[in-house]
């Protein structure tokens, strides 16, 4: 009998890239693990229905020069944050993260840069009406963009903006955030 810490369904595409995947931090590592074990306890770790939390795919999405990202004004957490969202239920967090970046800011030229993880972050959502506080496990992706297409604000977002990456602080301060910042300044030394 299979155990649910070994998993053999749809879980095992994002385990395997969460087991190639190395933190870039002691704070990351420590998301990555908590995330394996989340993934793996919880076979339905895909849907909103498990209220204690569950697995969201989110897309960085910088330009070609790597000196922009687009971020959203989250309308329910009115924050500036990457796009993305809730799986509901498909275990492809890449296709998640792209689907979400599309419907997010009607862009039609997103690619992605890589199909492997460029960040992890677990992260507490305040409850809400019915909707109790609860975790979101976000697994994140780097896509580029061209910043000159037309941006379709959806009904999520109060706003979408191209923020220079040195000024996204000033938006957002958040670790979370910050560390994306970083990572896409090292991309870049390593790719120009």
């Amino acid at each position: 009998m299979q155990s649910q810490s070994e998993p053999t369904d749809a879980r095992n595409l994002i385990l395997t890239k969460l087991n190639n995947y190395l933190g870039s931090n002691e704070d990351e590592e420590r998301m990555r693990q908590e995330m394996i074990l989340f993934i793996k306890n919880n076979p339905n770790c895909f849907s909103r229905k498990l209220l204690t939390g569950h697995v969201n795919g989110s897309a960085w999405i910088v330009d070609k020069d790597m000196k922009m990202a687009l971020l959203t004004h989250h309308a329910k957490l009115d924050k500036w944050l990457q796009l993305g969202g809730h799986s509901d239920e498909d275990p492809d967090t890449f296709s998640v993260a792209r689907r979400e970046a599309v419907e997010e800011s009607g862009l039609k030229s997103i690619a992605p840069l890589s199909q492997e993880i460029f960040d992890l972050d677990i992260h507490p959502i305040p409850e809400k009406g019915e909707e109790k506080e609860h975790f979101h496990y976000d697994i994140r992706f780097i896509f580029t963009a061209n910043p000159e297409e037309k941006l379709l604000i959806s009904s999520e977002s109060k706003d979408l903006k191209w923020i220079e990456i040195d000024e996204i602080s000033s938006l957002n301060q958040s670790e979370s955030l910050l560390r994306m910042v970083r990572k896409t300044k090292e991309l870049k030394k390593t790719t120009y």
